[in-house]
C-alpha cells in the first residue's frame, strides 16, 4: 500500500467518523455506549485493514470534537441550576460551564487537523 493511500483525505474522514463514534459511545456509556464501542472498533479494525496507520490517524482526534461540541451546546446554559417552566410543571437541572467543553473541542479539532497537515506528500 502506498503512503498516500494511508494519508489521504478518505482514510482522514473514516478515522473522523471513528473518532467521533468512539467519543458519542464513551459519552453515552450507560446507555447506548457500548453498542457505539463495539461500531467503532469494527470501523477502526476495518479502516486499519484498509488504509493501515498514517497521519491520517489524526481524525480520530477530530472526530471526537463533534461529540463534546454537542455536549457544551447541552450546557449552554451553565453553570449552575437552570429551570424550565411550562403552563402546568416546573423542572430544574444542573448545568456545568460549557466553556472548558468549548475549549476542549477546539483543541481537540485542530490537534487532529495539525497532526494530518503533517502528512508528507509523495
Amino acid at each position: 500500500m502506498k503512503t498516500a493511500d494511508r494519508d489521504s483525505f478518505r482514510a482522514f474522514l473514516g478515522w473522523s467518523v471513528a473518532g467521533a463514534a468512539g467519543c458519542f459511545g464513551v459519552l453515552s456509556l450507560p446507555s447506548l455506549g457500548p453498542f457505539v464501542l463495539l461500531g467503532a472498533l469494527l470501523l477502526g479494525a476495518w479502516l486499519w485493514s484498509v488504509f493501515a496507520l498514517g497521519w491520517a490517524l489524526g481524525g480520530l482526534l477530530a472526530g471526537a470534537a463533534p461529540p463534546v461540541l454537542y455536549v457544551a451546546w447541552l450546557n449552554r446554559d451553565g453553570p449552575g441550576e437552570i429551570c424550565t417552566s411550562t403552563a402546568t410543571s416546573q423542572t430544574c437541572g444542573e448545568e456545568s460551564s460549557p466553556w472548558p467543553l468549548l475549549v476542549a473541542a477546539i483543541m481537540l479539532l485542530v490537534a487532529g487537523v495539525v497532526v494530518f497537515s503533517r502528512r508528507r506528500p509523495d
